[in-house]
């Protein structure tokens, strides 16, 4: 499995590539987040963030991500230039020597939380979705028809409470919190941008999310196969409708469907275990055996569930998720395909999100992105797959 970096740009990252270089990873995930969505990526940016990274001793092969305008995930009139920028900014990549495009078809919003903060009971601190919290900024903030419907009692009545005695300025918080999943080049939502944003989605079902998502494939997918390119969509997070929008990856029966749509290797999956692992439904192992063939890239994080739909992200080895059986069987597919004579036999994986830890909070880094968490969390995951590979050299 080849050690990467989710790294946001010179721009843009708190954290260094020469501190990325430190922690030992070889690969470093990144994407041109200053264009807006919808433009071409450039060649000449293309190749000038690549030359970065490789003067400072790593490579670029995965990019996360080239964003899909939402015009494309409303299938929103014209769509023909949209579709062909987004292909040429694929090519320019390609050109570069990407191999990767993880992308995401999320409507609106990006991951999802509520805290960004959180208390760890040792120090630090970690990101969390609190369903209460997440109700009263949908019932209470927002005012979203059909609000109610979306919790239960118990979570309504926490919610409401919540919000009765919250100041404007724990408002705000809250509503930056939702925003903060968004990356890249746009403007965050205020209340009244995002009303505006959900109103574009009026009639827009699952149904209707599929059949554009279906289409975006059929656009997409000859392109990637002819440039050498692989796509691997990840996970909705957390995996389930949220603000009235309809998520369709959030769980086995969604991933298949996906693979289905467009039956080909170049496209594929981003096995993100903290997204998935969200859902109580989601077996992590059996979705990593069922579709390992077409994984192409992977996040390794852990969550913490509670009963009311609430979690947060605990350690990479904590939580609800056995990471240990999941890297075994993404080590036993590295395997297979070394047997079958595939070239794409090392996948490349990252430390996902992790907790502030010592002086992280001073960094300024994007939620979920510090150094010393992620640092922590890739030591050892490194860990976790030198002793599975260690246990196979002595049986073998």
């Amino acid at each position: 499995m080849i050690e990467s970096w989710r790294w946001y740009g010179p721009e843009l990252d708190a954290i260094t590539l020469p501190e990325i270089a430190q922690t030992g990873a070889s690969g470093i995930v990144t994407a041109l987040h200053e264009i807006p969505y919808g433009e071409v990526w450039p060649r000449e940016a293309i190749a000038a963030r690549r030359a970065l990274i490789e003067a400072a001793g790593m490579h670029w092969h995965v990019v996360e991500s080239l964003p899909i305008h939402e015009r494309i995930k409303r299938g929103d009139g014209d769509l023909t230039q949209l579709f062909a920028n987004y292909r040429q900014s694929m090519a320019n990549l390609a050109a570069e020597g990407i191999t990767t495009i993880c992308y995401n078809f999320m409507p609106v919003l990006d991951w999802t939380r509520t805290d960004l903060t959180a208390p760890l009971a040792r120090g630090g601190t970690c990101l969390r979705f609190e369903a209460y919290k997440m109700a009263a900024f949908e019932i209470h903030m927002l005012g979203r028809a059909g609000a109610q419907d979306d919790y239960a009692q118990d979570v309504r009545t926490k919610a409401a409470t919540w919000f009765q005695a919250s100041s404007q300025g724990e408002r705000e918080a809250l509503l930056h919190a939702i925003m903060s999943g968004l990356p890249g080049a746009f403007d965050r939502y205020d209340i009244a941008g995002l009303r505006a944003q959900l109103a574009l989605y009026d009639g827009i079902g699952r149904a209707e999310i599929r059949a554009h998502y279906k289409r975006f494939l059929n656009e997409v997918i000859p392109a990637a196969e002819e440039l050498g390119l692989r796509f691997g969509v990840h996970p909705d997070d957390p995996p389930r409708d949220i603000l009235g929008l309809p998520r369709v990856v959030s769980n086995e029966e969604d991933i298949a469907w996906i693979l289905d749509a467009y039956d080909s290797p170049a496209n594929g999956l981003t096995l993100c275990s903290g997204s998935l692992g969200a859902n109580p439904q989601n077996d992590l192992v059996q979705i990593a055996r069922r579709f390992g063939e077409r994984i192409h890239f992977v996040h390794l994080r852990n969550v913490r569930k509670e009963s009311d739909g609430s979690f947060e992200e605990a350690a990479h080895l904590e939580g609800d998720s056995d990471l240990v059986a999941l890297i075994d069987a993404l080590l036993a597919q590295e395997g297979h395909r070394r047997a079958t004579g595939r070239r794409d036999c090392a996948l490349p994986f990252r430390p996902d999100h992790g907790h502030a830890l010592l002086d992280d909070g001073a960094r300024n880094a994007f939620p979920g992105y510090p150094l010393i968490g992620r640092m922590r969390g890739l030591a050892e995951l490194r860990g976790v797959i030198a002793g599975l590979k260690g246990r196979e050299g002595a049986n073998g």
